[in-house]
């Protein structure tokens, strides 16, 4: 049968009124709401992308209480000539959509951004969304990190992550597409995981920084390489030597 499975973590939300829901999205592009206080009756069900493998919601959702903040990925595929395999196709997938949380119905939704003539590229949104009071981040395929505005889905921060960075400890790293994981948000600094080779997708191996200012617009971004056979407490350790260096600097 199709790949309709649930490859993100649900969500439990408290609404106003006390009241519960479970919210979770489907590659098959439908967002569901159950009460997990009514052995899981339905609330709600949305449907916000065609789904398939690679479609629907991949890596997972935000909410805020208010409403959920849904990233759509449907990657498309074309084949290569002379060749049996495929390349993402640019002109597919993406688009980023804001559901009211009591009833499913749709707040707002800003279509996606086309790629242009840049080589593996695609449109689609497949990382997970991260949410902060009155913004939602979304990483793309195409390398861009984006913020939009929770109250209309305006786009007010957009940053191409496909660079070359020498990153702080003196190596030279390249950004790539953004899929998986979504950023994180902490003591007013975003950290964005870049590149990702899967699906038509393009490579990298750099963690960017940016700062509450530069996440504003200055797009002066802060950069880090980490070693593939780092463990995660090694990693977690570099990093805060890296940040306590630039401090009493």
């Amino acid at each position: 049968g199709p790949d309709f499975d649930f490859g993100s973590s649900p969500m439990l939300v408290t609404m106003a009124g006390g009241r519960r829901a479970l919210v979770a999205g489907q590659k098959s592009g439908v967002v569901h709401a159950l009460d997990p206080d009514r052995d899981g009756a339905v609330m709600w069900q949305t449907r916000v992308g065609k789904g398939g493998t690679m479609g629907g919601v991949q890596w997972g959702s935000a909410t805020d209480g208010v409403n959920v903040y849904v990233a759509n990925s449907d990657i498309g595929r074309v084949m290569l000539n002379f060749s049996n395999s495929t390349d993402a196709d640019p002109k597919q997938g993406g688009g980023m959509f804001a559901l009211r949380l009591a009833d499913g119905e749709r707040v707002w939704y800003t279509p996606p951004v086309g790629c242009g003539t840049r080589p593996r590229c695609s449109p689609a949104q497949s990382a997970a969304v991260s949410a902060i009071p009155g913004i939602a981040f979304s990483g793309s395929v195409d390398g861009h990190m984006r913020a939009y505005s929770t109250t209309d889905g305006k786009v007010v921060w957009d940053v191409d992550t496909i660079d070359i960075y020498e990153a702080v400890n003196g190596v030279l790293g390249r950004g790539g597409s953004l899929d998986g994981p979504g950023p994180v948000i902490a003591n007013g600094i975003v950290y964005v995981n870049s590149g990702y080779p899967t699906a038509g997708g393009t490579p990298g191996n750099v963690l960017l920084a940016y700062s509450e200012d530069e996440a504003g617009g200055l797009m002066n971004p802060r950069y880090a390489r980490l070693r593939p056979e780092m463990t995660v407490d090694e990693a977690i350790g570099y990093l805060r030597r890296q940040t306590r260096e630039r401090v009493e600097s």
